[in-house]
C-alpha cells in the first residue's frame, strides 16, 4: 500500500511539474543556464517527459523504464537547479535558503524515484 500511494504522488508531482512548464514558461527558461542552447525547446522538452515519466510510472509495465528516463531527466535539469543557486538575483521571490534547499531535494526526489520504481 505504500509503494501504490509513494507511486501516485510521485506521478502528480511529475505531471504537475510537466504541466507547469507550458503554464508558466518563463520560470523555467530563467533557471536555464546561459551556455546551454535552445532554451524554450528544453523547456518543452523536460515538460513533456516529466509528465509521461510520471504518466508511465502508473502503469505496472512501463513504471521501471519510466523511472529511468525521470532519473536521467533529473540529471540533465541539475544544472538549471544549481543556475537558480547560483544567480540569486534572478528570483527574487524565491528565498535564498529555497534554492539552495532544492540541489539535495533533487537527490531525495532521485532515491524516491528509484526506490519506487525498481524491479521487484
Amino acid at each position: 500500500m505504500l509503494l501504490i500511494g509513494s507511486l501516485i504522488l510521485l506521478a502528480l508531482l511529475f505531471v504537475a511539474g510537466g504541466v507547469n512548464h507550458f503554464v508558466n514558461p518563463k520560470f523555467y527558461l530563467s533557471m536555464m543556464p546561459d551556455y546551454l542552447p535552445a532554451h524554450a525547446r528544453l523547456v518543452v522538452v523536460s515538460g513533456v517527459f516529466e509528465v509521461l515519466g510520471g504518466i508511465g510510472i502508473l502503469v505496472p509495465a512501463t513504471r521501471y523504464y519510466a523511472g529511468l528516463g525521470l532519473l536521467a531527466l533529473l540529471v540533465a535539469v541539475f544544472p538549471a537547479n544549481l543556475n537558480m543557486a547560483l544567480h540569486p538575483d534572478r528570483f527574487p521571490g524565491v528565498p535564498l535558503w529555497g534554492l539552495y534547499l532544492r540541489l539535495p531535494l533533487q537527490l531525495v526526489l532521485m532515491a524516491w524515484v528509484w526506490w519506487a520504481t525498481r524491479r521487484p
